[in-house]
């Protein structure tokens, strides 16, 4: 195998592939990037066995073949090369080395057998459809920050993709939570997908997909059935096994019977959760708000006896409500409104509160309230 490349095109497409592979595998082989030369392009493959990435790169090949090396190890030295420089990769004999060539430099890297390397599914999945970036980039920014990390909930790891059976128009939506808070939102459903299936997303294919999606602007492919998803995000694929699991019913936890409804400037109210919350030590980061007529305090307390206060101007005019709330969970929802204006739907102190955007109809926060 021998193909010569230019730095800025390889470096590109380690960047977009490498993270695919895990710090630590007890399984050498998983470490390890496939590198293979074939019809004019060199394909760069990476794999966890539950994500695989490939990504296509043309390149000038001299000769046809495969092997596989360390992915970070690789990624670290095309990184560490300088602009513009061209590189020439090949093995040797015994296709036991990679060696990498640019200017004065050389290196020699390990490979092992590309036989031990896994295979990756290519099988048609039996639903595609086309979805624009920038509809796949809401679906996933307005939810991901919910997504659980407990590993016992496993269920709830991922971003949930369903067609709701509630609605007049036929809609995608994607929902997470981690059992504090609850995120949604939705966006027409996609021609050709009436019988998509409902779909557990796990965080790390999320996290991938949408960091691609900052370099992609056009439609994306998308395929699936009900084990495995494939995204074809410009010259990379994506392959995702899905969650086998049952996302919970989470219309359940979404309060029908709050009735105290506020109004508040987000900038105003954000900075001002932001300053008060600066006390707050402990882990739950708890801070209380005050509400009242046309008028809201936000307060916290600090084991050291430190306080904070800070009193913002509200649209509000029911009975008084004191409230607590997790202010590192306030500021990540209210991070994702838009517009100028947060609503808040609130019941009493114990009650989960619902938060809206003014500017945006098809998104929903609900936020769990807490002692404080």
């Amino acid at each position: 195998m021998q193909f010569k490349i230019e730095r800025t095109k390889l470096f590109s497409a380690l960047s977009h592939i490498q993270n695919a592979v895990e710090k630590k595998n007890t399984i050498p082989i998983l470490s390890n990037i496939l590198i293979t030369c074939q019809n004019s392009n060199l394909l760069l493959t990476a794999t966890d066995l539950d994500l695989s990435m490939v990504e296509v790169v043309a390149g000038e090949i001299i000769s046809d073949g495969a092997t596989t090396t360390p992915a970070h190890l690789f990624y670290d030295i095309v990184r560490k090369l300088p602009d513009g420089a061209q590189i020439e990769l090949s093995t040797d004999n015994e296709n036991s080395q990679i060696i990498i060539k640019s200017s004065r430099s050389k290196f020699s890297l390990p490979c092992l057998s590309k036989e031990e390397f896994p295979v990756i599914s290519n099988d048609d999945l039996p639903h595609n459809f086309q979805i624009s970036s920038k509809v796949l980039k809401k679906l996933l920014d307005k939810t991901k920050f919910a997504i659980s990390t407990e590993e016992t909930r496993y269920y709830l790891n991922g971003v949930y993709f369903h067609k709701p059976d509630n609605v007049d128009n036929p809609v995608m939506r994607s929902v997470a939570t981690d059992g504090h808070r609850l995120a949604y939102t939705e966006s027409k459903l996609p021609d050709g997908v009436s019988d998509i299936p409902s779909i557990i997303v796990p965080r790390k294919a999320v996290s991938e997909v949408r960091r691609l999606l900052d370099q992609f602007d056009e439609d994306i492919n998308v395929s699936l059935s009900d084990a495995q998803m494939r995204f074809n995000i410009g010259t990379t694929t994506i392959n995702t096994k899905l969650i086998d699991g049952t996302f919970p019913d989470y219309q359940r936890v979404i309060p029908e019977q709050n009735n105290k409804f506020m109004k508040v400037d987000r900038s105003d109210f954000v900075a001002a959760v932001d300053r008060v919350s600066t006390i707050s030590t402990e882990k739950s980061r708890a801070i209380k708000l005050s509400i009242e007529s046309n008028m809201m305090k936000i307060s916290a307390n600090s084991a050291d006896t430190a306080t904070a206060y800070e009193e913002v101007a509200i649209e509000y005019d029911s009975e008084l409500i004191e409230i607590g709330f997790n202010s590192k969970y306030l500021l990540d929802i209210t991070s994702h409104v838009e517009g100028s204006i947060i609503n808040f739907s609130l019941s009493d102190s114990v009650s989960p509160a619902i938060i809206t955007d003014d500017s945006d109809s098809q998104s929903l926060f609900v936020l769990m309230p807490m002692r404080v």
